[in-house]
């Protein structure tokens, strides 16, 4: 049964939720804090006990930044493991995939298995599921080659808090049987960032177009934040050529990521460079897109890699900082293997378990 609509940001292009419709949705740890973005609204509900799971999107990071910043479990599937339709063949050139953020693993897997699998008419379609997601939690991984990734292709800054979590879980990790070392996967972060903004541009675009012509009218400025104008403007300027670049790039990608993981099973890194942020500097009606593009860029580098290369990846709630902001920690492995990443999943559960930990909440 569907409880109730929770909040996303506009057209989905923040990873804050902060609009001018709905106003902000607040941490549940820190109210003057994000709950990130864009399924801000559903890691909110889901980490204050609302509901104990709910629906959430992502296209450059939506499921796992929200689960980070919320303290909850996120996981983002594989390119077309579940589908898209009936109204659209992908999201946002295939970047964007549906799933849910949930208190427990238990509840991710078994929501995979009941809608995992390619309708009638997908352009995509993930490998075949091993078995069910849901058993996988329940059985002990294999030894696993783990590359701990501690800071993004880009290299922008990350915080102390962020760094300490990952150390900790690679510790974690090691402590649990599995090899861990430093490496870094291969990618141009200026390339990628250019291909996805060339296709969440014009496929905002495109939508806020068709918004138009099924209210029969022209769309102004003042329909839409200034966020989301920004990025209808920049559609107007790109030309088809840059998109079939921006779609070679991420299939580039995808093929270098698998090379990667030849040699690593699976990749550690933050999922965040930062706890949760502020609010303001991420509200989708900020008067200085570049300066709100910057910021975003430069607050989640880690989790549009794997939007671009397809490839699942989850953001696990194994610490806190020292004034009881979540910390999580991103781990991704190769396309189509989520049975992997719940079976690990599974096992940092039981290791450290986070169900005992609930934010406080006045009455």
């Amino acid at each position: 049964m569907i409880f109730g609509k929770t909040t996303t940001p506009e057209m989905g292009l923040a990873v804050s939720t902060e609009t001018t419709l709905t106003g902000v949705t607040r941490n549940p740890w820190n109210t003057a804090r994000t709950a990130g973005g864009s399924s801000g609204g559903a890691a909110a509900a889901v980490a204050t006990g609302i509901v104990p799971l709910a629906h959430a999107s992502d296209g450059g990071g939506s499921i796992r930044v929200p689960a980070s910043a919320c303290g909850v479990f996120g996981l983002k599937p594989t390119r077309g493991r579940t589908p898209a339709g009936p109204d659209a063949g992908e999201g946002w050139g295939s970047l964007a995939c549906q799933h849910v953020i949930s208190r427990s693993v238990r509840d991710s897997a078994a929501a995979l298995d009941a809608t995992h699998g390619m309708a009638p008419g997908d352009p995509y379609c993930a490998p075949p599921a091993p078995g069910s997601f849901l058993e996988a939690v329940a059985i002990r991984p294999a030894r696993l080659r783990v590359a701990l990734q501690p800071a993004p292709l880009g290299g922008a800054t990350v915080a102390p808090a962020c760094r300490d979590a990952v150390v900790e879980a690679a510790k974690l990790l090691e402590a649990l049987g599995h090899d861990v070392e430093e490496a870094m996967p291969p990618g141009d972060a200026d390339e990628l960032a250019a291909a996805l903004w060339v296709l969440v541009a014009s496929n905002v675009a495109q939508a806020f177009h068709r918004r138009a012509t099924t209210l029969g009218r022209t769309l102004r400025r003042a329909d839409v934040e200034s966020v989301t104008w920004a990025a209808v403007e920049a559609s107007a300027a790109m030309t088809a050529e840059a998109y079939a670049a921006a779609q070679q790039t991420i299939h580039r990608q995808g093929r270098r990521m698998a090379a990667f993981h030849e040699r690593h099973d699976v990749v550690l890194s933050p999922t965040l460079s930062a706890p949760p942020i502020p609010l303001g500097p991420l509200h989708m009606d900020n008067p200085k897109p570049e300066y709100f593009r910057r910021t975003q860029r430069e607050f989640s580098p880690f989790t549009a890699l794997y939007n671009t290369t397809g490839q699942p990846a989850m953001s696990v709630p194994l610490s806190w900082t020292s004034d009881g902001l979540p910390v999580g920690v991103m781990i991704a492995a190769r396309f189509g293997d989520e049975a992997t990443l719940f079976s690990l999943a599974g096992q940092l559960e039981q290791a450290v378990p986070w169900h005992g930990r609930r934010p406080h909440l006045p009455a």
